[in-house]
Order: structure tokens, then sequence, then C-alpha cells
């Protein structure tokens, strides 16, 4: 039962605070990863040698997953039209080699989905959606790996069990919020914890505590919340300033200064007042640090350089497939943030980073023809525009970029779009990854008995996919690779020891 907020602590003021997403504060009350070992004591020190990266690319709202990487033996496909063609127009996408129409619908003018050859197809055969052909060219290279089925999982679980109510479920699924902070923490809406800033406390020694550790251009994000680290929030444009970008308020640059240390001071005790200056503060040093050492937005492979003030960096542009028409790729910026932050990493005195970004718009229960293939065409920009800015940069090796997202959705359509689901495929991009291959079990595609029900074992109520690939061997792979060891894993993803040693790491990752 929730009291009222008539003599606050400082806890519960700052954890009060941080839902409201005016601090993140250091010390927050216990819950889901709280318990962890990593909560219980100082971090120990990660294999910090070297730079490393990760960007989790965060796909808001419940990406589709079965209209982005689809099977196409005949068994799947015909259980895919059946599930997905169930209106005039339907969801379903066009069989591979089928040719693109000048008129009709979207996606009948997009043509046939993409055929991939992974290195082990388990048995089927599998393609892209249309509008991924950058993604298909990535995977072909080795440079991008799928990974099949992945969602929140307490264990080993079968149909069976599920249905039974025998088997542990997380929390509150096909719930948005709840199953964003379930992805990023393992815990329910209202966590302060993710598995991204619990990572990121392991190598706080090694970047002397930056604020810079772990970076969101896509807003506040739990994923880069840990015990140590605190995400530095920042624009695609870059440091987000009080006043203008010239250093003035009101074209005065004594105003700015009078301005600034008025909010860094307190004229009463209070904690509010307090963690309101200590926040400003925080925003003001960063601002200087990164006047410094963040490199212009075309001063490097990242952007155009030349352009007027004003005009759209074309390296920064999708073109719709609706419209066949150019337009900005909010994904591409905040990447392009991302590419420029790694670019100061020596200025920063950085050995490990991890970044959030987000692409947002997912949650596809009508229109999806048109939203999700603009959606997709975005994703696939994105993913090429910062794969060839890490090459050019020489540092593709040292970035790992990989997609999460509230869950997957139905394999049933409702109408023109589908419903909240629970396991989806995903992609992971850059040079130390073992690309060009399918990691985790593919799903079985049922067909419906009419009443909710579907005759595959890796589908329950309303076609969702049962997971087969747990987020904590997804977070655990990825981690291995930035530098944690077994037991820092076991503190940061308490969730593994549910599954056997063999079933920690996926292998998508080179040594």
């Amino acid at each position: 039962m929730n009291r009222p907020l008539s003599n606050p602590t400082r806890r519960e003021l700052l954890r009060r605070g941080a839902a409201l997403g005016l601090a993140q504060p250091a010390i927050s009350g216990l819950g889901g990863l709280g318990l962890s070992l990593a909560a219980m004591g100082p971090a120990a020190a990660a294999n910090t040698s070297g730079y490393k990266a990760l960007v989790c690319i965060f796909l808001t709202g419940g990406n589709d997953a079965y209209n982005t990487l689809l099977a196409t033996d005949s068994a799947s496909w015909s259980a895919y039209n059946a599930a997905r063609e169930t209106s005039v127009e339907g969801i379903a996408l066009a069989a591979p080699g089928t040719p693109a129409q000048q008129s009709g619908s979207l996606h009948a003018r997009l043509g046939g989905v993409l055929p991939i050859s992974p290195i082990n197809s388990q048995g089927r055969t599998l393609a892209l959606h249309p509008t991924l052909g950058a993604v298909r060219d990535l995977f072909a290279s080795q440079r991008l790996a799928c990974i099949s089925n992945v969602g929140p999982l307490c264990g080993p679980t079968t149909k069976t069990a599920f249905l039974a109510g025998t088997a542990p479920k997380p929390p509150k699924l096909f719930s948005h919020n709840d199953q964003q902070s379930v992805w990023q923490s393992f815990s329910a809406e209202g966590t302060t914890r993710g598995w991204g800033g619990l990572m990121a406390d392991h190598v706080l020694s090694a970047n002397s505590k930056s604020m810079f550790t772990s970076v969101s251009t896509g807003g506040n994000a739990v994923w880069l919340s840990g015990q140590g680290s605190r995400p530095y929030q920042m624009a695609p444009t870059g440091a987000i300033h009080i006043g203008g970008s010239d250093g003035t308020v009101y074209g005065s640059a004594a105003v700015r200064q009078r301005m600034v240390a008025l909010m860094r001071t307190t004229r009463m005790n209070s904690v509010l007042q307090r963690e309101h200056s200590s926040v400003v503060s925080r925003s003001v040093d960063a601002d200087l640090l990164l006047s410094g050492a963040l490199p212009g937005a075309g001063a490097g492979p990242w952007g155009t350089g030349g352009l007027a003030v004003g005009q759209p960096d074309p390296m920064l542009q999708f073109r719709d497939p609706e419209t066949n028409t150019l337009m900005p790729n909010p994904l591409a910026a905040q990447l392009q943030a991302v590419a420029r932050m790694v670019a100061a990493r020596t200025a920063l005195g950085m050995a490990r980073q991890t970044f959030f970004v987000t692409l947002n718009g997912f949650d596809t229960h009508d229109l999806q023809p048109s939203r999700h293939t603009r959606l997709m065409a975005q994703l696939a920009h994105g993913l090429k525009y910062f794969d060839s800015v890490t090459t050019a940069m020489g540092v593709d090796d040292l970035v790992t970029t990989f997609t999460a997202s509230d869950f997957g959705r139905t394999l049933a359509a409702n109408g023109d779009g589908s419903d909240h689901g629970w396991g989806g495929h995903h992609f992971v991009m850059g040079g130390a990854v073992r690309g060009g291959d399918i990691y985790g079990k593919l799903p079985a595609y049922g067909v419906s008995d009419g009443k909710g029900g579907f005759n595959s074992a890796d589908q329950v109520q309303g076609g969702s996919m049962l997971p087969t690939t747990s987020v904590e061997a997804y977070a655990a792979t990825l981690g291995k690779w930035f530098g944690l060891s077994d037991s820092e894993l076991l503190s940061v993803l308490p969730g593994l020891a549910a599954w056997n040693y063999g079933q920690r790491n996926l292998g998508f990752m080179a040594a």
C-alpha cells in the first residue's frame, strides 16, 4: 500500500523522483535485480582491455517478428498464410520470387520476401521482409546474425506446462510497459536497475566512473541504470544545452552564466532542491566536457560536411517505401550521435560503453502493411548506415549492435494488424559477430483450431510464440563479449541459474 509523501526520507524521494524521470539515483529500492549479488557489494572488475561498446536498438511497441524473419518452407508458408491472410488486404507478405507489381496493395508493390541462406538452416527455408535488403546483404557478408524466438522466461518451459499453469511465468505478459521493463531488467514496470546498467557497473572503474559510461539518445531507459552507473541522456544532435547552443540565453552569455549559477545552488536544504541542483550540475558539466571532445556531425564518416544550416543530411535519410520519397530517419540520427561518442572515446577516457537508441511505432494493431513496412525500411537503413560508419572508423570489431523489443506479436492476424505476443526474432550486428547464421531454435508455425489454440508446440493462446531462447542467454552472450566473467554474469543475470551452463552462451559472438 502506498503512503502519503508527508515527511519523505531521502531514499523514498529519490525512488519517486526516478519514477518521474527527475533523476536516476545510485541507491534505489530493492526489487528484481536489486537482490542480485552485484547490488549487495562492490562490483568486481571485468576484463576491460581495449575498447568495446554495446548498442541496444529498442523497437518500441512490439515488433512483428514474423513479418521480419519468416520461415518459407512449404508447411510453414501454408500455416503462415492461413494465419495472416484474414482480410481483404491481410498482413501476409508475398512469397519469395514474387515480382513487384506496379499497382495494388503495398505488399504487392514490394514483391516477395527476400530469401537468406544461413549456415545452419535447421531444415527450413527462410526469408526477410522485402524492405530488409540491406539486412540481407549484411547477413550474407556474415556481419549480422539472427537470434530466433527470444523472450523472457523463468526457465525451460513447455507448452503443456504453461497451459497447465505449472510453469513459472514472467510477470505481466503481453503488457507493453511491463514487458519493456522485463526485457530490460527482468522485473515489471517500476524497477530501477537494468542489465545494461549492471554490466556497466563492472566497468565503471576502468572509465574512472565517468557519466558517459552509459548513454541514451532514446530517452529514459531502465536498461542503462545500474547500482552505480547512471545513464546520461543526450539529444541526437549532442549535449542538451541550457540556453542556446551558442552559450547564451536571450543572446547574452552573462544571463546564461547567472541562470546556471542559480540552478546549481539551493535556497533551502531540501532533498528535492539538492537533487535538482545535482542533476543540473551534471548536465552542465557534461555539456562542457562534450563541447571539447565530441566531433561535429559533419566532421567524420558519420555525416556530410558543408551542409547549409537546416539542410537535411542525405546520409540520415531513408527512402519511404510507400511514397518513394526520401525522409529523415530518426534511428540513423541517433546512431550518428553514438558514432560521434565512440569517436570521442579516447578524449573522454572510455574503456567500455553502453548505448540505448529507440525506433518507435511498432504497436501495429492496425494498418500494419504500411506502418511496419516503413519501420522495416528505417531499421534496414539505420543498420546499414551504422555498419558502414563503424567500418570506416575502424571500430566495427569493437562495437556490437543488437535489437530488442517489448515482445513479438501473434502469428495470427486481427484483420490488418497483429496483437501482443511473446517470443520474437532479433538481429545482432558487428565485426565481432559470427554472422550469416540463425541462433536459437526456429519455432514451428501451427494451424488454428478456431478456438484460440494452435497445433504447434511453440504457440500458445492467440498464436503467440512460446520463446525457446531466454533473454538471459541473449544478454549473457553479449555480456561475455563485453568482458564480464561467468560469476559477474550470474550477478547481473541471476535468472541464468535456471539454465544449464551450455545454454547460457548462444555462440553468436567471437571470443
